[in-house]
């Protein structure tokens, strides 16, 4: 007999749902973590009466009420609305691309002059059939749009000129000719107030976690105490890269505690221009509202992700994608295995995804 009916690597969100409802299900699970904490990049930790999210900013949303009720089984959340703020060179710019947006860049109040002037931009670019990532911007929002808020970002987020990217990768701009700067299109919105730690030692409450633990440096003893595994690493590592690495972008963060109340004004603004090195500044204590005499805000900066560094997001190009059906194949194979997560499936989660994702593998496992 096994000592546990579960294996689940990774106590971030996916494996934290696991282990909650397969506790509930009468299932003996055994959670473990490379890190020293749980909830994955989700993490939040207080510093100066200050909820920091450890990797990046989350906030959550969705449209999905069953996700929405079950999330709010473990939190309460505020209100918080993600209205993001652009800065270009000296410009400041509302997020998304809406009247606001258009009102500072070209000095116009409707709509129809915003739609006159994109179109017109389109039409000069005179692009059918984009070859690159620069083309197919140019084509869906036009030169103005396109090089103050969109290039250098997108650029430094992976880590390449915008002409040697895929146009696959940007398939649509979104853009509002309304003045709404509610980032999120979502009906359920917000930051769960106390932070999403929180959440996950609820969801864990009752199973045994073990911290500061490798699976990989154990992997035959930990793979002989339970009858199953949840896998929510990198699918590729799990497989000793037999067919090669799959790509990843990583991120490295510059936190710095300020002697001050307010730094920014906002929870978020994006840098966009290929010179500064950092995506964004994120304040947290906009986030919750916290009430400090300082604050603490993080630079975040994209980087080009080697074996031994965090990796953040698949590159999900048609290589990659390639390459991941083929692991994807091995695992269809396994009777003990079960890969889960934005790392296990290689693919881009949103939270909410995440958890939607965690709950059908409970309904296919456990019924």
């Amino acid at each position: 007999m096994k000592k546990y009916d579960y294996l689940i690597v990774g106590a971030g969100l996916f494996g934290s749902v696991f282990a909650h409802e397969a506790l509930k299900k009468g299932k003996k699970c055994l959670v473990i973590d490379k890190r020293n904490h749980t909830a994955g990049n989700i993490y939040t930790e207080k510093q100066e009466g200050i909820n920091v999210h450890k990797y990046g900013a989350h906030i959550f949303h969705t449209s999905d009420k069953e996700v929405w009720d079950y999330v709010n089984q473990f939190a309460e959340f505020n209100g918080y609305i993600n209205c993001p703020v652009a800065r270009y060179k000296d410009e400041l710019y509302n997020l998304p691309f809406n009247m606001n947006t258009f009102s500072k860049m070209w000095g116009i109040r409707t709509p129809a002059e915003a739609k006159a002037i994109i179109e017109k931009q389109k039409a000069e670019a005179g692009i059918d059939e984009p070859k690159n990532l620069e083309e197919q911007a140019l084509k869906l929002v036009g030169k103005d749009i396109y090089e103050k808020l969109v290039k250098g970002y997108t650029e430094k987020q992976w880590g390449r000129r915008a002409t040697e990217l895929p146009a696959f990768i940007i398939k649509r701009l979104p853009v509002r000719f309304i003045y709404d700067n509610n980032y999120f299109n979502d009906r359920y919105q917000g930051i769960p107030i106390g932070g999403y730690t929180a959440i996950c030692d609820k969801l864990l409450e009752g199973t045994e976690v073990r911290l500061n633990t490798d699976y990989f440096d154990s992997k035959d003893e930990f793979d002989s105490l339970a009858s199953k595994i949840i896998f929510t690493g990198m699918i590729d590592q799990y497989y000793g890269y037999c067919f090669g690495e799959l790509e990843y972008r990583s991120l490295r963060f510059e936190t710095e505690v300020l002697d001050e109340e307010n730094y920014q004004g906002n929870a978020v603004v994006n840098y966009t221009e290929y010179e500064v090195p950092f995506t964004r500044i994120i304040e947290h204590k906009h986030f919750e509202g916290a009430k400090s005499d300082k604050t603490i805000i993080t630079r975040e900066y994209p980087a080009t992700w080697k074996k031994g560094d965090e990796p953040y997001y698949a590159v999900n190009n048609e290589k990659n994608n390639a390459l991941y059906n083929k692991y994807a194949e091995l695992a269809a194979k396994e009777n003990k295995v079960v890969f889960g997560g934005r790392l296990g499936m290689y693919k881009y989660f949103d939270m909410d995804d995440t958890i939607a994702s965690a709950l059908e593998l409970v309904k296919k496992e456990l019924g």
